[in-house]
């Protein structure tokens, strides 16, 4: 029965180790105070008019960056900043109504019969990137993402 037991049990720590970890998995709340100093500058400058919805300490290939998560305007607006408190990325909900023609016929083509919801700008480096949205096909969430000019990325951002 032990051995039984104890086979279980390998076979389940196995398992567990196998299983790719998720977005969530590699990003963790914190509060404002655990930001390093320089982190804490730049959410100074970036943050005003804003509502701060929140701070997540995440772990992307290796590195550490911090998220400040934002309302502006009554849209969501979301900052991601290296330790020495560079900007690295800035994803900002857009409506649909108001991007280029190329973007929203690119977005509708990638999502297929699904139905678009939440667009997004990507900016990195003071520029847009990428424009990404959240698609719902048959009960399943998804995301799409065409470049600036509506065509298809050769890599996600």
């Amino acid at each position: 029965m032990k051995t039984l037991l104890a086979f279980a049990l390998t076979v389940i720590a196995a398992t567990l180790c196998t299983v790719p970890l998720s977005a969530e998995e590699h990003e963790k709340k914190i509060n404002r105070a655990d930001l390093p100093p320089a982190v804490e500058k730049t959410v100074a400058a970036q943050t005003q008019g804003a509502t701060i919805r929140g701070f997540n300490e995440e772990q992307e290939n290796g590195k550490t960056y911090f998220e400040a998560e934002l309302t502006v305007n009554g849209h969501s607006k979301d900052i991601l900043i290296d330790p020495t408190g560079a900007v690295v990325e800035i994803e900002e909900q857009v409506e649909f109504a108001s991007l280029p023609a190329a973007v929203q016929s690119g977005l509708q083509t990638k999502a297929g019969s699904g139905k678009l919801g939440k667009v997004e700008s990507i900016t990195k480096h003071d520029k847009i990137v990428a424009y990404e949205a959240k698609v719902m096909t048959n009960g399943k969430r998804s995301e799409v993402q065409v470049g600036p000019d509506g065509k298809p990325l050769d890599h996600e951002e």
